[in-house]
C-alpha cells in the first residue's frame, strides 16, 4: 500500500524566476542586465537574444571602461523554436552560468519558428483538426520548455513584450491595459512580475512580500540584493538534520529515517563541524555515530543548546574583507528577517543601517555580513525584542550609536 508522508516546507537553494515586461524601449534588456549582475554574485551572465542584437549595446567596449558596459555571453537567436531554447538551457548549465536572460521570451510564442508557428503547421496536416488539434502537437512542446526553464540551475530572467488589451462590448471597444506578448498565464510561472515604462518597473506580481506593489526606478543591484536576502531565509537541509539528531527524543528509527531523506537530496557527504567537538564529519557519519549510539542505549554526545553546523566548504563563501570568516548562514538571515520584523523594521535602508551600526561597519548587504558578524546581530535583535518595549528601546539604542559615531566623526 502507497503511503504518502509531508515534510517541513523548507526554501532549499531557491533560484529567482523573474519577468520584466513591456513595450520596445522600455528598459527591459538593460534592467535584467543590472539585476542579473546583482544576481550574479560574480558568476557568469548569459543572454540569449532574439531581438537582433540588441543586448551588445550594452557590452563592454574593448580598450574605453569609461563606457562603461555588462559582461556578459551573448548567443543570437535567428529562430525561436521553443526546442532551441530547450537546448540553450542545457548548455546554459554545461556552462555553469549563474543567471540565465531570455530576451525575449515572446518570441518563442509568436516569433518565426514559435510555438503559435508550430501548432498552425501540426494543425495543417490531413486529418490534424485545423489548430485546436495543433495542440495535441504544440502543448507537450510548451510543457518541455517551461520544464526547462523553470529548472534551470541559476537564476532566469525573461523578458517579454506587451501589447494593448482591449474589451469589446457590442459596439463599443475598450482598452483595459497592456498584455504580455506569451500565452494566457505565463506570468503566474514566475516569481517576480515588473510591468516596464521608461526604464521604470512596477510591480505587478511577486511572491517576496518587501517587493509587493513597489514602483522602482532604474532597478538593479538593488532589486538583486534584496531577492537574495529573501531566497537567503531558507533552511540549510543539512541542518534541519542536524538539528533532529540533537535534539531531545531521537530513536533508531528516526536516525535510519534522517539517513535516507539525507541519501535521497544527496546531502549524505555534506561537510560540516562534529555540534560538539568541532571537528571535521561529514553528514552520514553524523547520522551514523547518532543512530548507533540510541541503538546501543547509550546517550549521544550533545548539549541542552547545541551548536549550529557550520555549513559545507563548498556551500560556505567566504565573506568579502574577511577571507578567514564565513559568510552569512541561511538560518540566521532567516532568524534576521523575522526578529527585525519584530522590531517594526521592515524597510531594506532601516535594516541595513541598524546593521551597520551594531556590527560596527558599513554594510552594503545582509550577505556581506560574516557568521560571527551575524551572530553579533542576532544576540543584540533578540535581546531588544524580547523586552516589554524593545521596539522604543531598540530605535532609542541605534539613535544613540548614531551619536556616538557623529562625536567620533567630529
Amino acid at each position: 500500500m502507497t503511503t504518502f508522508t509531508f515534510q517541513p516546507a523548507t526554501r532549499e537553494q531557491a533560484r529567482a524566476r523573474i519577468g520584466l515586461q513591456g513595450p520596445a524601449g522600455s528598459g527591459k534588456t538593460k534592467t535584467a542586465l543590472r539585476i542579473a549582475e546583482g544576481l550574479a554574485q560574480g558568476g557568469q551572465i548569459g543572454v540569449a537574444d532574439t531581438e537582433r542584437g540588441s543586448a551588445l549595446k550594452y557590452a563592454v567596449v574593448p580598450g574605453k571602461p569609461e563606457l562603461g558596459g555588462h559582461v556578459f555571453g551573448h548567443l543570437p537567436m535567428d529562430r525561436h523554436d521553443p526546442r532551441d531554447l530547450i537546448k540553450v538551457v542545457r548548455a546554459a548549465e554545461e556552462a555553469g552560468l549563474a543567471v540565465l536572460i531570455v530576451d525575449s521570451w515572446s518570441h518563442f510564442w509568436n516569433g518565426r519558428g514559435g510555438l503559435l508557428e508550430i501548432v498552425e503547421e501540426a494543425g495543417s496536416q490531413r486529418g490534424a483538426g485545423g489548430t485546436f488539434g495543433g495542440w495535441r502537437t504544440g502543448n507537450p512542446i510548451e510543457q518541455e520548455m517551461l520544464d526547462a526553464l523553470l529548472n534551470f540551475r541559476g537564476h532566469l530572467i525573461v523578458t517579454m513584450r506587451t501589447k494593448g488589451d482591449y474589451v469589446i462590448d457590442g459596439k463599443k471597444v475598450t482598452k483595459v491595459g497592456v498584455k504580455a506578448v506569451q500565452r494566457e498565464g505565463a506570468e503566474y510561472e514566475l516569481d517576480v512580475v515588473m510591468d516596464m515604462v521608461e526604464g521604470t518597473a512596477t510591480v505587478t506580481k511577486t511572491r517576496y512580500e518587501p517587493l509587493n506593489g513597489q514602483i522602482i526606478h532604474h532597478p538593479g543591484e538593488d532589486v538583486a540584493e534584496l531577492i537574495l536576502e529573501q531566497l537567503g531565509q531558507g533552511v540549510d537541509p543539512v541542518q534541519l538534520i542536524v538539528d533532529e539528531l540533537v535534539g531531545e527524543g531521537l530513536t533508531y528509527e528516526r536516525a535510519l529515517e534522517l539517513h535516507g531523506r539525507a541519501k535521497a537530496r544527496g546531502i549524505l557527504a555534506s561537510g560540516l563541524m562534529h555540534p560538539k567537538s568541532g571537528e571535521p564529519t561529514t553528514l552520514g557519519d553524523l547520522i551514523r555515530e547518532y543512530g548507533q549510539a540510541v541503538k546501543l542505549g547509550a546517550t549521544p554526545v550533545t548539549t541542552s543548546q547545541p551548536s549550529p553546523p557550520q555549513p559545507s566548504e563548498s556551500a560556505a563563501a567566504k565573506a568579502p574583507g574577511a577571507p578567514d570568516s564565513e559568510r552569512v548562514t541561511p538560518p540566521q538571515m532567516r532568524l534576521m528577517h523575522a526578529t527585525f520584523n519584530q522590531l517594526g523594521l521592515k524597510g531594506r535602508d532601516e535594516r541595513l543601517r541598524a546593521t551597520s551600526l551594531i556590527v560596527g561597519r558599513d554594510v552594503p548587504s545582509a550577505n556581506d555580513l560574516t557568521a560571527a558578524e551575524a551572530k553579533t546581530l542576532l544576540d543584540t535583535i533578540t535581546n531588544f525584542a524580547a523586552r516589554e518595549n524593545g521596539a522604543d528601546d531598540f530605535v532609542a539604542m541605534l539613535d544613540g550609536l548614531d551619536e556616538d559615531d557623529e562625536r567620533s566623526a567630529a
